[in-house]
């Protein structure tokens, strides 16, 4: 007879079916695989295990060497963007030096906190079945639109940042419904129409800076005016301590709850789940799929938006030609942060936090060890892969499997 629920053991409920513990498991082989990654390319490491057979005490002298080495990376890599234990020990038993003690999570919370944004907007449209691979273009919109409101028009901060804010999301509400607008009315696929829209938007911003009242006075370079201290985000903490995360990070937050919210609570989003999973059924029972397409990149792209202008008004200060492009377009980056946290909002924080630290400790490790910042890219691709194969996760680590597993992957759609 089998045991009960409540009877079995931990490892049976550890190793089930949660998403949170494939997850997690992915992460390890993550790190598993960057380690391999600094073994492989790392010259003491190297050098260590050329003279295997040289001595008796040669294979040990390798082995430490190899940990030595891994484990400096992954130690670096911890402390520079979470915390260093002796460092914040130092701050709590003499009250100084804080400001080094928090400065690594700090610049973590300051990436994650548009990355957060942009994919909570990618989220909500993936769960409604459409693909927004123009975030990255949206989030571009949304910084020049809060650039203009932010530089041009002075008035008071109470009454300025706000209007500079929704500025960014009308830019990425505007990016975001011309693909909307196509893709209801003409059948346009939304990914090769969001994805092109990318380089207009690049096309656009560069017209803004080298040809408009957006230009820095005296400049020939596509550099914008810096924008006014009224429509800039503050540091949370204050100028004085020297930590740049500002309050960006509690519109995160907001912007957070209001996905839970909008949804797990709301009739809107629930059409838009029902939509994603079943679209059949949700004509059949009356939604109107023009209207949630253009709702969803509408909704999606003002996200997008927020997270641009955000990044400008927390971060840059100032618009230029390089403006979220290349490594910099948190909006492609996004994409993958939706995906890695299953398309949750909790799921996407978690996401977007350990993207962030793996970026700001990838830098911190160059610096202290010389191993490029490459293996932080190593490592999230690696992350990203063993998510996307779960059977394989499963099969690695021998994770139980449910009866049913084969017919909710069937039933399941891209907000499973």
């Amino acid at each position: 007879m089998p045991e009960s629920t409540p009877r079995r053991s931990l490892w049976a409920r550890l190793t089930g079916q949660s998403p949170f513990v494939v997850t997690l498991f992915a992460l390890v082989l993550g790190l598993v695989v960057g380690a391999i990654v600094i073994i492989t390319t790392t010259a003491p490491v190297l050098n260590a295990w050329r003279g295997f057979f040289n001595g008796w005490g040669a294979p040990g002298h390798a082995l430490k060497v190899t940990l030595d080495n891994v484990g400096a990376a992954y130690r670096i890599m911890f402390t520079g963007s979470v915390f260093s234990p002796a460092t914040l020990w130092h701050a709590i038993t003499t009250g100084q030096g804080w400001s080094n003690a928090l400065t690594p999570i700090s610049e973590t919370l300051t990436y994650a906190t548009p990355l957060t944004i942009a994919s909570i907007g990618v989220g909500i449209a993936f769960q409604t079945g459409i693909f927004n691979i123009g975030a990255n273009g949206q989030a571009m919109m949304g910084g020049i639109a809060g650039a203009y409101v932010g530089t041009l028009l002075h008035m008071p901060m109470a009454l300025h940042l706000p209007v500079t804010m929704l500025a960014g999301i009308a830019g990425g509400v505007l990016a975001g419904s011309v693909p909307g607008l196509l893709k209801a009315y003409t059948g346009a696929h939304e990914v090769i129409v969001t994805l092109m829209f990318n380089y207009v938007v690049s096309a656009i911003l560069l017209y803004t800076l080298l040809s408009t009242a957006l230009q820095a006075p005296g400049q020939q370079n596509d550099i914008a005016r810096t924008l006014d201290p009224s429509a800039q985000l503050a540091p949370l903490f204050g100028t004085a301590s020297g930590l740049r995360v500002n309050y960006g990070l509690v519109i995160a937050v907001l912007v957070v709850l209001f996905a839970w919210w909008f949804l797990e609570r709301s009739s809107l989003g629930f059409e838009f789940r029902i939509t994603g999973a079943n679209p059949q059924a949700a004509r059949a029972s009356g939604i109107n799929a023009k209207a949630v397409i253009i709702l969803v990149f509408a909704i999606s792209g003002g996200l997008a938006g927020l997270a641009g202008v955000t990044e400008l008004a927390g971060f840059y200060k100032t618009l230029d030609g390089g403006f979220l492009v290349g490594n910099a377009g948190i909006g492609f980056t996004a994409i993958t942060v939706s995906l890695l946290g299953r398309n949750k909002p909790i799921g996407i924080v978690w996401a977007s936090l350990l993207f962030a630290a793996l970026g700001v400790g990838g830098r911190a490790m160059q610096a202290a060890t010389g191993i490029p910042l490459d293996l932080a890219t190593v490592i999230q691709s690696a992350v990203v892969l063993f998510v996307a194969t779960p059977v394989l996760v499963k099969e690695i680590f021998r994770l139980r499997t449910s009866p049913t597993a084969g017919l909710q992957l069937a039933t399941k759609g891209w907000g499973s």
